[in-house]
């Protein structure tokens, strides 16, 4: 069995362009919501740790996809603000549903983070699946 080398810089570049995609989502993510998770995930607050998870794990199931069949950067970068819509509109989707949803997540009420993460992530998951080549 040969190892070769020759796709590593690709590998890099698509890596590198993925975690600066993730990094922008979440700082995005944080000034959209209502409370703050770090803060309030540094405090022990379990609820803020599952909805911000489940966020991140819903943008990040679309941008596999995304990276796994992009033709060029500009390309994955397209369909990466793609998934990040979707993911805001989820979010919006879910306050919708809750209305005190920050509230609720600052009191570290788990059905509520619980409710947020999983329409994050059937989000992610529709989107992923809707990118077709």
């Amino acid at each position: 069995m040969t190892i070769s080398m020759a796709g590593l810089p690709a590998f890099l570049l698509y890596f590198c362009v993925g975690t600066a995609l993730i990094v922008g989502f979440a700082v995005i993510y944080l000034r959209l919501t209502a409370h703050d998770e770090i803060a309030l995930i540094r405090s022990g607050n379990l609820s803020a740790a599952i909805a911000f998870g489940g966020n991140l794990a819903g943008f990040s199931i679309p941008l596999e996809k995304a990276i796994e069949q992009a033709s060029s950067i500009p390309d994955l970068v397209l369909w990466a603000l793609a998934a990040m819509l979707i993911q805001f509109a989820a979010y919006g989707v879910a306050r919708y549903l809750s209305p005190e949803l920050s509230k609720k997540i600052e009191e570290d009420r788990l059905p509520s983070a619980a409710m947020l993460a999983v329409i994050a992530v059937i989000s992610g998951t529709l989107a992923a699946a809707s990118m077709t080549e």
